[in-house]
């Protein structure tokens, strides 16, 4: 593992990509014995909200506060606990309950969570909608078929195939890269009933394997333990994902998300288009996607940048594999922050300069320091691109909203000296669609921008 860099102490950065996905994570083992076995939870957070308890004996259901009830009136599927009353019944994790409002009136079933800030994520708004395994089996359906009419399997055999709750299935990713799915369960919800779910995919698309990678940091905020590994079949030793004709090496076990972003197919596919006759740098680079793709557009030189030894080791394996010009490519293991100074430093220049950090906001709570790190990094681009440069830069920080993204930007080309126009509003791919209830589906947002000649 590359050891981490020194930082400047006022540079709010979380850790790139590579070194923050390339640790060694703990394993709790195995499979969970069953469906309404709580023992992967983890002991009770120190901030689990607090709200008041019905009668034990009582039919189990969330009754809100009076007035609390508008946000499920628009359909958004989370229930935060400061808009509970009580909790009737003694319901567990993962538990599905009725949501009432005050008066007693039925809004929703939903997945129930003590441990959670979000106390409840919404199934179904129907009274009469039984939430079972059938119940399952229809929404991933659904979610399948939805994704049968995009046009990627032409030249691409990886997808998102359900998104969590832009598909109706709050806290569950399933990622398919070839005959490989990888699932991540990210709620109380789909914890409870991740058996089914596994049983209903394996049925469904018959992958060879079917991998967990439940490890991400928001499970602690769930309550639960993070879990790595097999839960059907047999992981083939080498995953590899096609997109958009190129080939790449997915490490499901051990890499970012669930092995790769498959959320910037269209993104990295826009970018071989504008590399041409280019020098280009890409930086927070991961396995090289954008890197790749503007080598195949005919780029004069790509510099890759990122902090992590095996993702770059990975990107230039994926380099080999595709036959594009070595000599064109060079790959720079570096804290990304520091390297932008020194470049600067050395006077270089850039025709095309890509920016795609990892998640520096996950929350609106972090999107002051956060925008300083955004700002930071899009100025020191700026000041690399040559007079007509293309600056391609993004945001996967659900706590950055894209008005306030833009803002950022504007901010930095202004503190640059320079004129910037935007000639493409930037999004994820089709398969990772958003619910117009539920806008915190649009993590992803980027700006391709062309500075003044």
């Amino acid at each position: 593992m590359t050891s981490q860099k020194t930082r400047s102490p006022s540079t709010p950065h979380r850790p790139s990509r590579g070194n923050r996905d390339f640790r060694k994570r703990t394993q709790p083992g195995g499979n969970s014995p069953g469906e309404k076995n709580n023992s992967n939870r983890s002991s009770t957070p120190r901030n689990a909200p607090q709200f008041a308890t019905g009668p034990a004996t009582a039919q189990p259901c969330i009754l809100l506060k009076a007035g609390r009830e508008k946000s499920l009136l628009r359909r958004h599927p989370w229930i935060f606990s400061g808009a509970v009353e009580r909790v009737d019944g003694a319901p567990a994790g993962g538990d599905t309950l009725a949501v009432r409002d005050h008066t007693g009136e039925f809004l929703a079933w939903a997945a129930f969570n003590p441990d959670s800030q979000i106390t409840a994520r919404v199934w179904s708004w129907r009274e009469q909608e039984n939430i079972g395994k059938e119940f399952f089996g229809d929404r991933i359906s659904n979610s399948l078929a939805a994704r049968s009419g995009l046009d990627f399997a032409r030249n691409s055999n990886g997808m998102r195939l359900i998104h969590a709750e832009s598909n109706g299935l709050p806290g569950l990713i399933v990622d398919r890269y070839g005959d490989v799915l990888v699932m991540q369960i990210g709620s109380a919800g789909p914890e409870h009933w991740r058996e089914t779910i596994a049983d209903i995919l394996q049925e469904l698309c018959k992958p060879v394997c079917i991998y967990e990678r439940s490890d991400s940091d928001s499970r602690g905020l769930e309550g639960l333990q993070p879990r790595n590994g097999v839960l059907r079949g047999v992981l083939p030793e080498n995953v590899e994902v096609i997109e958009n004709g190129l080939r790449f090496n997915v490490d499901v076990a051990a890499g970012q998300k669930t092995g790769f972003y498959l959320d910037q197919r269209d993104n990295r596919a826009l970018t071989g288009t504008l590399a041409k006759d280019k020098d280009v740098l890409n930086c927070f680079c991961y396995t090289g996607g954008f890197s790749l793709h503007a080598l195949r557009g005919g780029a004069k030189s790509v510099l890759s940048i990122d902090a992590s030894e095996e993702a770059l080791f990975i990107a230039a394996e994926n380099l080999t594999r595709n036959g594009l010009d070595a000599g064109k490519a060079e790959w720079l293991e570096a804290d990304v922050f520091q390297a932008l100074r020194t470049l600067r430093d050395q006077n270089r220049k850039f025709d095309l300069i890509i920016l795609d950090p990892p998640k520096f906001a996950p929350t609106a709570a972090f999107a002051e320091k956060a925008a300083r790190g955004y700002k930071d990094i899009n100025l020191l681009a700026f000041k690399l691109l040559r007079p007509g440069g293309l600056l391609c830069t993004y945001s996967c920080s659900g706590g950055i909203s894209e008005d306030l993204f833009q803002k950022i930007i504007a901010g930095a080309a202004l503190d640059a000296g320079v004129d910037a126009q935007i000639i493409h509003y930037l999004h994820a791919s089709a398969d990772h669609p958003v619910l117009l209830s539920f806008p915190e589906g649009a993590y992803l947002k980027g700006l391709v921008l062309r500075v003044a000649s």
